[in-house]
């Protein structure tokens, strides 16, 4: 069911927004500008066929299902351009949604090319112009766009040390390239890069062996560097897609089913079309209106009378109990040895079962699009997280070919696996058909609350057996619907069987930060850490003493250490939890302080420790501010977020309704960063997440004596 990557990894089956059928497919030759026309004369770089072949595979196979267009054109290949005036623009499919890779994919680029990064460009996310990129998903751009770029660069400066060699007729050992410039050592004669570029319109093909610079001799990449056009976000100069127009632009709003699933029977819509300036759509189930500003639009979208029918749906107050009936398929992940040997050599055994509730994204830009028809071509602005992806689903939706298709990406404001999906882009795509003009839409917060996807709930079962010693002898793990995400365990368990039941979901669902593995985490570090309890042992010792892996032992005493684990609490009210973690080829541990008070039984989160391992480190300051953010977003999954439902409409849409972290519950957070330079950089936009829950959920049990054993952990206070 997994499918192919062409990085060597597979598509976690929990992404389930991208498995899914289209959500519209309507009744009813952007050709990317020439490079020289666009920045002049000057060196572009391509990659050898193999990366071609690599990039086309993850087109024709990452795309679920959905069309994946023709071969990647061979005239969007260019990853890297000097100018003539000596500037260096760099193109990736990759987007930048608040996890700062503008910057740390700057950074590489500069190390190579020997300039500063203020003298780079990345273009990003348009799908005329960059490379074909299959999302910015899965902590993937560190590990596998950072070394295509960096050995785009590295290829760049040794044909500049060519050229210089050749024009001064010298051995190329005598050049170097310092500063943006091509030297002579012998002379100190330079010549700027944009001197050795003017005029020449040349194609360089990218050795696989281009000599990159190793981590530790790292002089830009490795270091602090301030984001870039930072000033921008801060000032607010920075435009989101909402905040983009263009010229004669109407707004766009759709009128949304009365529940999930439901099919539109009628609609009345004269009303709506009486109002001046408006035009109404309707195409299937698809009904909306554009109309001059956003507040006739409501006003027209509220005018439709709409009949919708659905059968009944759950609800939340019986959903792990329909999760388990619902189960459509099994998949053994992992088996070794025999449970039942395992169990007959424990002292003690221990059954239980762990939930977590759906959550929301919740991003601060709801979900949002600019959509523009000119010649039967279309253009579309929009937040997402996977242009090409958006693109192939415009082009079904509107069955037309890709390559009539462009999708421009802003920096889009948050997303973290909610904006894998081009909802907004379509619908403002079909009611822009319509009228002829450029369609602005907007979601509402309650129609991102309600029809975005949310993070998969789950129901996980775990059977173990332990002896008096601490050595855990047998391990039986059974996910149900959260996914697979870091299912599979680090610790050495001699006799274990895990394997994830996929079910048929009431609500849509899809990709989270962190994926299945904060559930899957969750259930395994909270029943260590029972395990430990149960043999009155620490919790640490009782994992060191079943854990081979040398970094995770390492994250573990790290944050251990800093923590101060093992000493005494300092109030009555106090707990202390700890818990490890992988993903993604990071290593997490983090320790956890709460304090509960003993009257309204609230649970407060007071401090947390956290150390985290990704191989190099490209900027250690973004690298703490993407941990730090993970433990504030984990803070609501783990405390008080939960999406509430019933018959198919979701109760809590609204931030009134639905808790999410506030300031003040913010813990005080210390980060300890483990740097291996003698391994490659993996991503951090997930794994930081994975441990908060248990850490947080263990600290109580320590606090309270109380165990709970679903997510959120304590939404109005502990239980009694």
């Amino acid at each position: 069911m997994s499918e192919s990557l062409p990085e060597n990894q597979t598509l976690e089956l929990e992404r389930y927004e991208l498995f899914a059928a289209p959500a519209y497919r309507f009744d009813s030759e952007l050709q990317r500008r020439d490079f020289f026309k666009l920045l002049g004369g000057g060196l572009v770089l391509v990659f050898t066929l193999d990366v071609f072949a690599s990039q086309e595979s993850g087109r024709q196979q990452g795309e679920s299902g959905r069309r994946a267009g023709g071969p990647t054109p061979k005239d969007i290949a260019g990853w890297l351009h000097i100018g003539e005036d000596g500037s260096v623009t760099v193109f990736t499919g990759k987007v930048e949604f608040g996890q700062n890779i503008r910057t740390s994919l700057s950074q590489v680029v500069a190390e190579e090319l020997r300039i500063p990064v203020s003298s780079i460009r990345v273009l990003m996310g348009d799908t005329d112009l960059t490379p074909f990129d299959i999302g910015t998903f899965g902590s993937r751009t560190t590990p596998t766009m950072a070394p295509q770029l960096r050995k785009a660069a590295a290829a760049a400066r040794e044909v500049l040390i060519d050229l210089a060699a050749e024009q001064w007729k010298i051995d190329r050992a005598s050049v170097a390239v310092r500063d943006g410039k091509v030297i002579d050592e012998r002379t100190d004669k330079a010549l700027a890069f944009g001197q050795l570029t003017k005029g020449q319109k040349l194609l360089k093909v990218i050795a696989e062996d281009a000599p990159t610079t190793s981590a530790d001799r790292w002089k830009v990449a490795g270091k602090s560097v301030a984001k870039v056009d930072g000033r921008a976000f801060v000032t607010g100069k920075h435009r989101y897609t909402s905040d983009l127009k263009q010229p004669n632009m109407l707004v766009g709003r759709v009128v949304r089913p009365s529940s999930f699933n439901a099919t539109l029977a009628s609609a009345e819509t004269r009303e709506a079309e009486a109002i001046a300036g408006v035009t109404v759509v309707r195409d299937g189930d698809f009904i909306g209106v554009a109309a001059p500003d956003a507040h006739t639009a409501a006003r027209a979208a509220a005018a439709v009378k709409a009949e919708w029918k659905a059968d009944p749906q759950p609800s939340a107050s019986g959903l792990f109990d329909y999760l388990r009936q619902q189960t459509t398929s099994s998949q053994q992940i992992g088996a070794q040895g025999s449970i039942a040997d395992g169990l007959t050599k424990a002292d003690k055994k221990l059954n239980q079962t762990y939930t977590v509730a759906y959550i929301a994204h919740a991003p601060l830009e709801p979900r949002a699009a600019i959509a523009e028809w000119r010649d039967g071509k279309l253009t579309v602005w929009t937040g997402t997280q996977r242009p090409f992806g958006v693109r192939g689903e415009l082009a079904e939706a509107f069955r037309i070919p890709e390559d009539r298709v462009r999708v421009i990406v802003p920096d889009t404001g948050a997303g973290y696996g909610g904006k894998h999906t081009g909802d907004a882009a379509v619908e403002a795509a079909r009611l822009a058909k319509a009228t002829g003009k450029a369609i602005k839409v907007v979601w509402t917060r309650e129609e991102e609350f309600t029809w975005a996807y949310f993070r998969p709930a789950g129901v996980i079962d775990v059977s173990s057996g332990v002896r008096d010693d601490g050595i855990i002898t047998a391990w039986e793990f059974h996910n149900y619907n959260s996914g697979t995400a870091g299912i599979q365990t680090k610790y050495d368990l001699p006799n274990q069987k895990i394997v994830f039941h996929q079910t048929k979901s009431p609500l849509r669902q899809g990709s989270y930060r962190g994926l299945a593995a904060t559930a899957n985490h969750f259930a395994r570090e909270t029943h260590i850490d029972e395990l430990a309890r149960l043999l009155k042992m620490d919790p640490l010792q009782l994992r060191l003493k079943n854990l081979k892996d040398e970094r995770l032992r390492a994250v573990l005493a790290a944050t251990a250490e800093a923590f101060g684990w093992g000493k005494s609490r300092s109030a009555p009210d106090r707990g202390f939890g700890i818990a490890g973690g992988f993903e993604k080829g990071g290593y997490v541990a983090t320790c956890a302080e709460v304090s509960v008070d003993r009257v309204t039984r609230k649970v407060r989160l007071v401090r947390v420790v956290e150390a985290f391992e990704c191989g190099a480190i490209v900027n250690p300051d973004h690298l703490k501010n993407q941990i730090e953010g993970s433990i504030v977003m984990g803070i609501g999954g783990a405390l008080f977020e939960a999406i509430d439902f019933g018959n198919g409409k979701v109760v809590n849409g609204r931030f009134s309704r639905y808790r999410v972290p506030r300031f003040s519950d913010a813990p005080a957070i210390e980060t300890v960063l483990i740097d291996r330079k003698d391994l490659p950089s993996a991503g951090a936009g997930e794994t930081p997440i994975v441990g908060l829950a248990p850490a947080v959920g263990n600290a109580i049990f320590d606090a309270t004596g109380t165990r709970v054993r679903s997510l959120p952990l304590a939404s109005s206070g502990l239980k009694s």
